[in-house]
């Protein structure tokens, strides 16, 4: 009991709904990173969760604290050096006038971007490339800055390197770069395009007629040339890491600062301007909710992801898939749908037969957060760019687009699933535990490994 009054799972389940809507209304303007760390800081207050385990969720998530990090530093410096200014220039220019070929124009660029630097990337340093060109020439940037918003998570899943939450779903046992796509490029293929036909006519009106060309032309510094050339040979690595299974995070990190401190010799206070703009308060957003996914395991989270699973696989193949996709889909705008996919981790490990909705589960988990602001991080960055450029898109104006978006690319993603023929071979392995918190099992996890009538289940808990 909570208090003497209340059951501590309501009272967990609570406060993490109360997270969740305080951050998708931001009441005050408060950022996001705040009330994650105010809903963490709540449940270690009442002692929901132990100071160990809450220690050990935060630690788990190194490798995205790592890929962010490398991400952010690497977005800023080519903010700085107007690499993503000079390439939107481009296609403004190769639009000739079109609103509609902009349109397509920075979807392309966006699938791209997304592919092979993540969809933190698109969010981070497309969005404002792309609002900066779009008020110089005077026309409505907001189909444009939406296009970014939905590719950044409509991609997300094409290569495993598209999306931190790929790397957070399937842990150490990231299936190869060919394993990957032959298991999602058909899914993510239709995905894409779904998404595109449905934005196209959503803004149909907005789109047609002609938008001004007449844009100066921006030259690369020699900081530029070399910054652009950094990030082509960063995704080079990224393209090796994934397809010879090496991490992702210690790489992009360490990578990204090396061409920082290259670009120093042209740029003498690049580095201190990168450090000073990028938006740090993303890491303990995300740490926030990685305790309060961890409390929410205690709380029977887990448990209950498995036991759904477990029936699930009792279904058809179609039916399993979609019902699966699009219950991690809403757990994703719930909570986040990076702490989802450690639930989503956790659950399918600890229970082998559900291995074959994995798939399912990294689908729903990367494309069901284009139904709201809260569903993942990328839309998060991608609000937080905008406002820098003091520009405030509300969450019923997003939703309003992703409620029709989002289910019908979802859809169609799951039906196209079922064509693809290594769906069943691949099981997330379970999320690292941390060594400070003791044996990295807790209560919860070990009354659902022994048998309740096992003489040995409570001493075993109570050790």
């Amino acid at each position: 009991m909570f208090l003497g009054l209340l059951p501590a799972p309501l009272v967990t389940w609570t406060i993490a709904a109360s997270t969740v809507a305080a951050m998708f209304v931001r009441p005050r303007r408060i950022p996001e990173a705040i009330w994650a760390c105010l809903g963490a800081g709540l449940l270690l207050a009442f002692h929901l969760i132990p100071f160990s385990e809450a220690l050990g969720a935060i630690t788990k998530g190194y490798d995205v604290y790592l890929f962010l990090t490398g991400m952010m530093v690497l977005a800023e410096l080519a903010r700085r050096e107007n690499v993503f200014d000079w390439l939107a220039g481009i296609a403004l220019r190769a639009a000739a006038g079109s609103r509609a070929r902009l349109f397509t124009l920075v979807y392309l660029v966006g699938i791209a971007v997304t592919t092979v630097l993540s969809n933190d990337a698109t969010a981070v340093v497309l969005t404002p490339a792309v609002y900066a060109v779009m008020k110089r020439a005077k026309g409505d940037p907001l189909p444009y800055l939406f296009a970014c918003a939905f590719i950044a998570n409509a991609a997300s899943f094409v290569l495993p390197i598209s999306n931190p939450a790929n790397l957070v779903t399937f842990g150490n046992n990231l299936p190869t770069l060919l394993t990957w796509l032959r298991m999602f490029l058909l899914p993510s293929g239709v995905a894409i395009l779904a998404t595109y036909v449905i934005m196209r006519l959503r803004f149909r009106k907005t789109l047609q007629g002609e938008v001004s060309s007449s844009l100066e032309d921006i030259q690369l510094s020699i900081a530029g040339k070399s910054t652009l050339l950094g990030i082509i040979a960063i995704a080079g690595v990224l393209m090796f890491c994934s397809a010879t299974g090496q991490s992702l995070g210690i790489t992009i990190c360490i990578t990204a600062f090396a061409i920082t401190l290259v670009i120093t010799l042209w740029d003498r206070q690049a580095l201190f301007a990168v450090g000073r703009g990028v938006s740090w308060s993303v890491l303990p957003l995300v740490a926030g909710l990685f305790v309060i996914v961890e409390a929410l395991d205690s709380a029977g989270g887990l448990q209950l992801a498995r036991n759904l699973l477990e029936k699930l696989t009792e279904w058809p193949p179609l039916a399993a898939n979609l019902a699966t996709a699009f219950g991690f889909a809403f757990a994703s705008n719930f909570i986040n749908n990076l702490p989802v996919g450690l639930i989503g981790a956790s659950a399918l490990h600890a229970s082998p037969m559900s291995s074959r909705l994995a798939s399912a589960v990294l689908i729903g988990i990367d494309l069901g957060p284009n139904l709201s602001v809260t569903g993942s991080l990328a839309t998060i960055l991608w609000l937080i760019a905008l406002r820098r450029e003091k520009l405030q898109v509300s969450a019923w104006s997003f939703f309003k687009v992703g409620v029709i978006v989002m289910p019908l690319a979802l859809f169609l993603a799951c039906l196209f699933l079922s064509f693809t023929s290594l769906q069943n071979n691949h099981q997330p392995a379970e999320p690292k535990r941390s060594a400070t918190n003791l044996s990295g099992i807790t209560p919860n996890e070990i009354r659902q490994i022994i048998p309740k009538e096992s003489p040995d289940a409570a001493h075993a808990i109570k050790q």
